[in-house]
């Protein structure tokens, strides 16, 4: 078969793992709202229209200088190149399969969906506030939890005031939602 018809790459690693992203639930449908949806949609037309012309500029000036065994610019262009064109395909994949839901509809309710912030106490005493996004558009550094999540899986359509069973590598443990609130 000729090389045009197969992958730059021999192993068969599948992008959203690349990327260090969970995989979406088989079946699942791909939840965002629509700030996240825009973030997405903001990186890839920057990546299209201004990053990748650039390193393609580079690459061209780089291999118009002749020997490109020993030419560190056309080597790390290349490399920046199918960085880029793999952060593209992933996007695009992505955002074609995206339902934005917007959280502000459940605006004033007491019970947990997509996009609720939401106050819990561990059986320990400690309380915790998370977030509960979409698999992009999810960081755990600001309290952001994927709707996949154990925690957002034992939380959703709970109550305030509703006990719920976490299961957690370290075994079950019950927790409290103290409050739901939708920014």
């Amino acid at each position: 078969m000729s090389k045009a018809f197969t992958r730059e790459t021999d192993n068969d690693v599948d992008e959203d793992e690349e990327a260090g992203l969970p995989p979406l639930p088989a079946g699942g449908k791909n939840y965002i709202t629509p700030q996240g949806y825009a973030r997405l949609r903001e990186e890839l037309f920057l990546l299209i229209d201004e990053e990748r012309p650039k390193v393609v500029e580079v690459v061209h000036w780089a291999a118009s200088n002749g020997d490109r065994s020993e030419n560190g610019d056309y080597i790390y262009g290349k490399k920046r190149l199918r960085e880029i064109d793999r952060r593209i395909r992933f996007l695009t994949k992505r955002l074609e399969i995206a339902e934005v839901t917007d959280p502000s509809v459940h605006a004033g309710r007491d019970q947990v969906f997509f996009g609720a912030t939401v106050t819990y106490a561990e059986e320990s005493g400690q309380e915790r506030t998370i977030t509960i996004l979409g698999i992009d558009e999810a960081d755990s550094a600001q309290g952001q939890v994927s709707w996949i999540s154990p925690i957002a899986r034992a939380l959703l359509k709970a109550r305030e005031g509703d006990v719920v069973k976490l299961v957690t590598p370290a075994g079950a443990q019950e927790v409290e939602v103290l409050r739901v609130e939708y920014l």
